[in-house]
């Protein structure tokens, strides 16, 4: 069997959703590899799966593949590629050494699989996040894979950053030049680091400042959809707080641009357990409706401090237990005690719509869910408190649970319940 068709049938234990564990080969052992990155110390990305694709549309320019290329070398087209960075600042590497004291640990803000970002000073007094990416020593037959997969990420992120403007996406100054042996983004510094920090290391933000994030975010992640572009990576630990706690989201390195009209594409499923749609996993259908599925796990991590995956044998998904709960009529035994969700009408009422807003986004189907700006426009009016006629179901309207295959009938009411 060939060695990634093997990794594809690698999954966590029985009873869990299947979420493949990635790996290389070291002589004749498996050996754990991270294969995509984050700006979080704690989040491992995984490639999930080795199906050989019924069809790709995407537009990553600068790296190509045909159906006669598969096995062969990817080709790079480095004047496309040089095009996409100069409509960038380009900085010399030796300037980005200077600005982090020579890369000095105490100036990192965070590690993940593909980089490790720092903070750094520029000679016009700029206070920056410089984001290196790894460069790979790994197996001499993967080599140029990896660094062609490399040079992707970074070029994915450059071209998206510099493609869009929105007050609530994480703006990039600049780069260094791709066909240098380093890869560096230079992005704007945010303070206050993410938001899964706060909500798992530095005690808990305030409802209000937790429904503020989640509107900031679906308000970004709607305008990513319509440009036609999916993140592909949404989670708490992407979602960086400036000094205000306002909402930017950041890292772009697997978002793919979806051409107009288009359902979905066809391609490898990739993200971090916890939030990966179910559908793409299962059908490797990539879709706009796919960020909406990792965003409902984010408004139910918004309600409950808990993470998206933990290690608990009988229930390791939090899409799976905050359904549980929402299903049984148990939302109090999701939300999180330090937010007195029953001492407060006002939080009682939106915290019950917002869960609402999150069972819908975790539906198993992706025509079950609403579109991003259905969710920015619910949020909206949850926030200004006219949430009532843009929560209503219809009459014994019929949900599916995200994992179990159960079909409930929730009374009309049921959401109006405390």
């Amino acid at each position: 069997m060939p060695l990634f068709s093997f990794i594809s049938h690698c999954f966590l234990p029985n009873g869990s959703r299947n979420h493949p564990i990635a790996s290389e080969v070291k002589g004749s052992k498996l050996v754990p590899v991270d294969s995509e990155g984050s700006i979080s110390v704690d989040d491992q990305h995984v490639l999930v799966g080795s199906k050989e694709p019924s069809s790709l549309v995407e537009s990553v320019p600068v790296i190509s593949e045909s159906p006669s290329s598969r096995g062969k070398p990817l080709l790079v087209d480095f004047e496309v590629l040089n095009s996409e960075c100069h409509r960038s600042e380009i900085f010399k590497y030796s300037e980005l050494e200077e600005a982090t004291d020579n890369f000095d640990t105490s100036r990192v803000l965070g590690k993940g699989s593909y980089g490790t970002v720092y903070s750094g000073i520029l000679k016009d007094g700029r206070r920056v996040a410089i984001k290196c990416m790894h460069q790979f020593k790994m197996l001499r037959l993967h080599d140029e894979k990896l660094h062609k997969e490399r040079l992707r990420k970074f070029m994915n992120e450059v071209e998206i950053l510099t493609s869009l403007s929105h007050e609530n996406l994480v703006q990039l100054y600049g780069c260094t030049f791709p066909q240098g042996s380093e890869l560096l983004l230079v992005q704007e510094y945010i303070p206050s680091g993410t938001v899964v920090h706060h909500l798992r290391r530095e005690g808990t933000l305030t409802w209000f400042t937790r429904l503020k994030i989640a509107v900031q975010t679906a308000s970004a992640l709607a305008h990513l959809h319509a440009s036609n572009i999916i993140h592909r990576d949404v989670k708490t630990s992407n979602i960086l707080l400036d000094s205000s706690l306002n909402a930017k989201v950041a890292d772009f390195g697997l978002s793919r641009l979806i051409p107009h009209g288009v359902s979905h594409i066809t391609t490898d499923p990739a993200g971090t357990p916890g939030y990966i749609d179910p559908e793409y996993y299962e059908q490797c259908h990539l879709s706009d409706k796919s960020d909406v599925y990792s965003f409902g796990v984010i408004l139910v991590e918004l309600i409950s401090s808990l993470p998206a995956f933990s290690e608990d044998d009988k229930q390791p998904y939090l899409s799976d237990f905050a359904t549980d709960k929402i299903l049984c009529g148990h939302l109090e035994k999701l939300v999180d005690p330090a937010l007195e969700f029953q001492s407060d009408e006002w939080i009682s009422e939106t915290i019950t719509a917002v869960a609402e807003l999150a069972f819908r986004c975790l539906q198993r189907r992706r025509d079950m869910r609403p579109s991003m700006g259905e969710v920015l426009n619910t949020l909206e009016s949850i926030r200004s408190g006219t949430s009532k006629s843009a929560l209503t179901w219809g009459p014994n309207s019929t949900y599916k649970a995200t994992k179990v295959q159960i079909v409930s009938t929730l009374p009309d009411d049921y959401f109006g319940k405390r």
